[in-house]
């Protein structure tokens, strides 16, 4: 199936249920606060303690970081929609997702939601560079 037809089936699913919230003043301080955190936002949350290891770049990670860099030069996003992008990726892929992986992956989305390039044309670009890492190894 075409990305195309998969998307003109889903297009008008939606999320309905949801609570409206009137007023800031109904809420529970719990609520509120969950609210105005975002995910980026983790300071003063509580964490297991965790070694600072220091890491130099893999080369993906470079290659990642020149790619995202030259689609802000050629007009494609810019950092705060990146940022954006990766805040709206949802807690489980921002926390479990490494530092460039997540740029990559938020790269990946925004052309595909400007239509810049299809899944189709993504899913053969990664089948063609996965074959060629293959032949090298």
């Amino acid at each position: 199936m075409q990305y195309s037809t998969l998307m003109e089936r889903v297009r008008h699913l939606s999320p309905e249920e949801r609570n409206v919230l009137d007023s800031p003043y109904t809420i529970s301080n719990e609520l509120y606060a969950a609210l105005r955190s975002v995910l980026h936002d983790v300071g003063g949350q509580p964490d297991a303690p965790a070694p600072f290891l220091e890491k130099g770049e893999e080369e993906w990670e470079m290659n990642t970081y020149i790619t995202c860099e030259c689609l802000g030069w050629r007009g494609a996003w810019n950092s705060e929609m990146r940022r954006r992008a990766e805040n709206d990726l949802g807690a489980t892929q921002y926390f479990g997702l490494p530092y460039y992986a997540r740029w990559i992956t938020v790269a990946a989305k925004t052309l595909v939601q400007k239509g810049l390039i299809t899944t189709d044309e993504l899913g053969q670009k990664i089948d063609e560079i996965r074959t060629r890492m293959e032949a090298k190894d």
